[in-house]
């Protein structure tokens, strides 16, 4: 009889140092904005309302992905400042949260919008099988995120 065990298949075999890396906090997020009001209201105010569970810092680096004419592209990324749950919001926010289901409202340092959006399919991620809506909340790791904004730079010249 086969012994079950309900890590099989995961990195648990492995060294706690290797595993670590598995594990490590992410550098930042992709948050998929679905219409265009929104994108432009996120990009005036550095502010996104969210109720997707991830755990958002000080810090972190969210880019900014929309629907465009050549595919889902990132349009901006910015850096969080402050996030807030939903009672620490002023009246008129929490009533919109309450509204859309969302809980959590980020506060961006800055937000930069680029002119030439990127798409993602010719970015590090275009391997990913993720697509469309199944890219909002995928985590970022560091040498992802500075790839894709020295790529989107670059596209800007």
């Amino acid at each position: 009889m086969r012994e079950f065990s309900p890590l099989k298949g995961s990195n648990s075999d492995k060294p706690l140092n290797e595993r670590e890396s598995f594990m490590k906090k992410a550098e930042g997020y992709i948050l998929r904005i679905a219409t265009k009001e929104w994108v432009d209201q996120v990009f005036d105010v550095a502010v996104y309302y969210t109720g997707f569970r991830r755990k958002w810092r000080s810090g972190q680096t969210i880019m900014f992905v929309h629907k465009t004419n050549v595919g889902d592209a990132i349009v901006g990324y910015g850096v969080i400042e402050n996030v807030y749950e939903r009672d620490e919001l002023s009246e008129e926010e929490r009533g919109e949260c309450e509204k859309r289901g969302w809980t959590k409202g980020l506060e961006f340092k800055y937000v930069l919008k680029f002119d030439k959006p990127l798409p993602i399919k010719e970015t590090v991620l275009k391997d990913l099988k993720v697509r469309g809506r199944f890219l909002h909340g995928l985590s970022l790791s560091r040498q992802q995120l500075s790839s894709i904004v020295g790529q989107a730079e670059r596209l800007q010249k």
